[in-house]
């Protein structure tokens, strides 16, 4: 229920603008946004218990949160299509929200780097595994392990690609 409220506070304070854009992107694509939908409480809600502290700021739980938010869009949208056309969706919807829901500008590459992280995890295990056969502990463990070597962004020209990232909060 909690959700619930949080989706339609979040849609009651868009403007009339970003809403009918958030349309375009939904609209065409039904079944790709409730699954991301579903992902997106998903991640969230996994993020919160894992990272209590630090999932709802710029901390390793939000760096956590936004790769494994990527790794279940793609991997549930993957299970209704392609794995191609689920992290085209992916992105878009993943991009979308920074610039709906903008942030400071080392918070957005922060975010959009993170984001990158989890299709890259996403694409990294697909040959391995059929898609259809994916399940969430695949990535909540190994982005786990990611975790330990995730590195702290401090300025814009940063450049830590293959490693999640988050803002240094003391």
């Amino acid at each position: 229920m909690r959700t619930f409220k949080i989706f339609f506070s979040t849609i009651r304070s868009m403007s009339f603008k970003k809403i009918i854009r958030l349309l375009t992107l939904v609209l065409p694509h039904p079944v790709f946004s409730l699954l991301s939908f579903h992902a997106t409480v998903q991640a969230y809600t996994i993020a919160q218990k894992k990272f209590p502290k630090t999932a709802s700021t710029n901390g390793v739980g939000n760096a956590f949160r936004h790769a494994l938010w990527c790794c279940f869009i793609a991997m549930y949208c993957s299970k209704v299509s392609s794995p191609q056309k689920a992290l085209k969706f992916c992105k878009r919807i993943t991009d979308m929200h920074e610039e709906l829901f903008p942030n400071k500008p080392l918070e957005t590459k922060m975010d959009l780097h993170n984001n990158k992280f989890g299709m890259n995890y996403f694409k990294e295990l697909l040959p391995g595994v059929h898609r259809q056969f994916f399940e969430k502990s695949f990535f909540i463990e190994g982005l786990e392990k990611k975790m330990k070597d995730a590195k702290v962004l401090k300025n814009l020209d940063d450049d830590f690609e293959g490693f999640l990232v988050y803002l240094d909060e003391k």
